[in-house]
């Protein structure tokens, strides 16, 4: 019987072989290369929306161990502006912010408004609907559009603080909708898998999962 057993796995394993190998090799390249991440919360909005797949580029920052958090290369750090996506172990689930503030920054915020190392962000009105305002907000040259509560939350404002070394503060785009670095702390290195520039795909949760057609392969 484990003869016979035996030969139908060898069987099994020869006329199968090929497709085994490239489900490794996609698993490999998804945890070390590249991959897309589902984002179902608004914190990132009006940037990212709940339904969009966005895509990760994990080799942005590390060459690392398939399946691990293992750095075997170092490529680059975040800088300011990008958006990253991390295993945060305070929250216990993978998030998707962007970088505010790089090690060595001083940075606070006062009513909404960004304070970096003794530089006030501009900021300038794009629209205003339901209570809430959509701004362009500009850091070092680079802008982006932030959502902004009439009535802002208790997350507006907080004291300046030091960016340490080998972390980074983070924020949501939807600023008083944001569990971000007000909330979790700082966001260390070791923890960032990946860097996105780019919605994949959108389904709208709100209509049947349809897809958003406008927002495939848009740059964010």
């Amino acid at each position: 019987m484990s003869l016979f057993k035996n030969k139908k796995a060898s069987k099994f394993w020869k006329e199968n072989k090929s497709l085994f190998v490239f489900i490794s090799l996609m698993l490999v390249f998804r945890s070390a290369v590249a991959d897309w991440n589902d984002v179902p919360t608004g914190s990132m909005k009006p940037t990212i929306v709940e339904g969009d797949r966005i895509y990760v580029d994990k080799l942005a920052y590390d060459l690392r161990l398939p399946f691990t958090l293992h750095s075997l290369i170092k490529i680059s750090d975040p800088e300011r502006n990008d958006i990253i996506i991390f295993e945060s172990a305070v929250a216990d689930k993978r998030l998707v912010k962007r970088v505010i503030g790089i090690p060595g920054d001083i940075v606070s915020m006062k009513n909404n408004q960004l304070y970096i190392n003794g530089q006030a962000a501009d900021y300038q009105l794009v629209k205003s609907h339901n209570n809430e305002n959509i701004m362009q907000e500009v850091l070092e040259n680079s802008s982006h559009n932030i959502r902004l509560n009439i009535n802002a939350s208790s997350l507006a404002n907080f004291a300046s603080v030091k960016v340490p070394q080998g972390q980074y503060l983070v924020l949501g785009d939807n600023r008083d909708n944001s569990a971000d670095s007000r909330v979790i702390g700082f966001v260390p290195r070791g923890e960032i898998i990946g860097r996105s520039n780019k919605v994949v795909i959108s389904l709208d949760y709100d209509n049947y999962f349809f897809p958003r057609s406008e927002r495939f392969l848009l740059d964010i």
